[in-house]
């Protein structure tokens, strides 16, 4: 239990012991004077008295033990169990987008997603692998994926598809349990709109592979540091692959290694940093004609075989998992702009009621309650919006904490001098008070509510700063002259006659067809 939840108890522990002090005084003193002439009812007394404590006792107790069941249960639900296997994890997850994706209104969006999620099914089902080759265009990838396709044991499929910056192929590594797929990208860092382009293009395609092979011929220069750090930290394993050491004496070899290893500290482990020479400079012989070595590619190739032997599933499950929470962020951004439409359209209505109900009110203070009764309202609707069903005591509740929260921070004195500037009444009068009353509070009513989608938004939590700081903030978003001149406007053209009468004609405007039919 926390402090706050023992101080109850404590209190309640405290108040039983003073009580069962004085009941032994007091029945001490009563036994006392029964026993002389009535010694049975006397013992009566006293069973009675065990009975009642022993009663009391128990039903203390008996709330200690609720309340601490109760919160353990709490924090048994809060957090539920999640998957141990990662395979079971991408299928669960690919589940879920499933249902995430299925309510997207827009059908041109869905079905979009809907296609992505088919693919990541598929391949999570073929039971294959994907490699990625990336880096520079200076760097060796192509000799890379030739070397690699011309050593490996086994079938070696052609061209498998072509993309428009890369070509894939099927191969096989030795003692691997799933078939490969090997991609070549396009080198990154290339000048020109084409180049942006295919870089483009090369980052999607390392950013959906299970195993990366960074590849570079010198050390890694900022350019490159930068899409590797963004690479690993998205979460790609990733293979950082040093070619043309054919070019480097042994020693300079060694050397850029460790410098490597360093540089890529806490991103790549030392073992993951490999040497290689894919397609090694031709050797002059002493008959004048040139030996072309064999490509150095083994160093990479057992370190491959080691990883796709030990986390060849997991490999897969991670990329699965990735992609799969990367096209649910696309579908929440998607379902919070269909979110934000829909509650923005019930702040809007009931901003207006609001303004009605505190026109035509004619007992001065009520109007302020049935402007809070109102809000309330509001709350319960934006609320379903979000998914979360509020009673109606929870509702009113809310509005009132932000009715409160406008009044402390001067918001609605402000709104009030905001309506009345833009309105440029030069007289009073009961009647436009009235209607600067009715503006105010539908101006009042759209902060309110503004605010109010703020909090659904983020899971029914007003943040670091509090209620205060987001309502604050919805306040400056609307306080823009341009929109309260509109805002009276529009607000001016719905007031109940004849309110509306005695508003000076050039600040009427008439509504759009739009506005009419809402």
């Amino acid at each position: 239990m926390t402090p706050r939840r023992w101080l109850w108890p404590l209190l309640g522990c405290s108040a039983i012991l003073v009580l069962i002090l004085w009941l032994i005084s007091a029945l001490t003193w009563l036994y006392v004077q029964v026993a002389f002439t009535a010694p049975f009812l006397a013992n009566l007394l006293v069973l009675i008295f065990i009975g009642l404590l022993g009663g009391l006792l128990y039903t203390f107790f008996r709330y200690l033990y609720l309340l601490e069941g109760k919160g353990k249960h709490k924090a048994a639900t809060a957090v539920p169990q999640a998957p141990l296997d990662k395979t079971e994890a991408a299928a669960e997850n690919l589940k879920a987008l499933r249902q995430q994706l299925s309510q997207i209104e827009d059908e041109v969006a869905r079905q979009a997603l809907l296609a992505r999620a088919r693919e990541l099914e598929e391949d999570f089902s073929r039971h294959e692998l994907r490699i990625v080759v990336f880096g520079t265009g200076s760097a060796g990838k192509t000799s890379l994926v030739n070397a690699l396709l011309g050593e490996m044991v086994g079938e070696v499929a052609p061209t498998m598809g072509t993309t428009e910056v890369g070509r894939t192929y099927r191969f096989w590594l030795p003692h691997a349990e799933r078939e490969i797929l090997i991609t070549d990208t396009p080198g990154i860092l290339e000048a020109g709109v084409a180049g942006t382009y295919r870089e483009q293009r090369a980052r999607q395609l390392a950013a959906e592979a299970d195993l990366l092979l960074f590849v570079l011929d010198d050390d890694l220069r900022q350019s490159e540091y930068t899409p590797l750090v963004n690479l690993v930290e998205m979460g790609k394993r990733s293979l950082l692959v040093l070619n043309k050491i054919d070019l480097r004496s042994e020693a300079d070899q060694l050397a850029l290694l460790r410098h490597l290893r360093q540089r890529v500290k806490g991103l790549i482990p030392p073992q993951d940093v490999v040497g290689i020479a894919a397609r090694p400079q031709p050797v002059p012989l002493d008959t004048g004609e040139w030996l072309e070595p064999e490509p150095h590619i083994w160093p990479l190739i057992r370190r491959m075989s080691a990883i796709l032997r030990e986390e060849g599933d997991d490999l897969v499950a991670d990329n699965i998992l990735l992609q799969s929470q990367r096209l649910g962020e696309q579908a929440r951004k998607i379902i919070d702009q269909q979110r934000r439409r829909q509650a923005d359209k019930v702040v809007e209505r009931y901003q207006w009621i609001s303004a009605g109900v505190v026109c035509v009110t004619p007992i001065p203070g009520v109007d302020l309650l049935a402007a809070a009764a109102v809000n309330a309202q509001m709350v319960m609707e934006i609320g379903k919006v979000y998914g979360c069903e509020l009673n109606r005591d929870r509702a009113r509740e809310l509005a009132l904490s932000l009715g409160k929260t406008l009044a402390s921070l001067g918001i609605v004195k402000g709104a009030m001098n905001l309506v009345g500037t833009a309105l440029q009444l030069s007289g009073g009068g009961l009647v436009v008070g009235k209607a600067v009353q009715g503006i105010t509070a539908a101006y009042l009513t759209r902060i309110a509510g503004k605010s109010f989608i703020e909090y659904f938004r983020h899971n029914q939590d007003w943040g670091d700063g509090g209620m205060g700081e987001v309502v604050q903030r919805q306040f400056q978003l609307n306080r823009r002259d341009e929109f309260i001149r509109s805002f009276v406007q529009q607000a001016i053209a719905r007031l109940p006659s004849p309110l509306g009468t005695m508003i000076p004609e050039e600040m009427k405007t008439p509504l759009s067809r739009e506005e009419e039919l809402s």
